[in-house]
């Protein structure tokens, strides 16, 4: 399983999901630093979770952040968060 789907499928046993996207985007980041050959460094991730009602933008990116610690621990280098509740989904749409 590439880290992409392990970054989903974590994402999704642990919260109340109803939306997760996970893009590898670290094809646009070769050669800066915690670049690796093969990618799998650098992502862009959605997350739509009711359980982010009455979080800050920085709480919820620490609790995911949290969740992905085994990630950053073996090679993911950054994560562009987008983290909303399904009403600030719905009103974004």
């Amino acid at each position: 399983m590439d880290r992409a789907e392990r970054i989903r499928r974590r994402l999704s046993e642990a919260l109340p999901c109803e939306r997760v996207e996970v893009a590898d985007r670290s094809h646009l980041h070769a050669g800066h630093a915690g670049a690796a050959p093969g990618g799998q460094t650098h992502y862009s991730v959605v997350v739509v979770s009711a359980s982010f009602a009455g979080m800050t933008r920085v709480a919820r990116q620490r609790a995911v952040n949290e969740l992905l610690k085994d990630e950053f621990g073996s090679g993911l280098h950054a994560l562009e968060l987008q983290t909303r509740t399904p009403e600030e989904d719905e009103a974004r749409r």
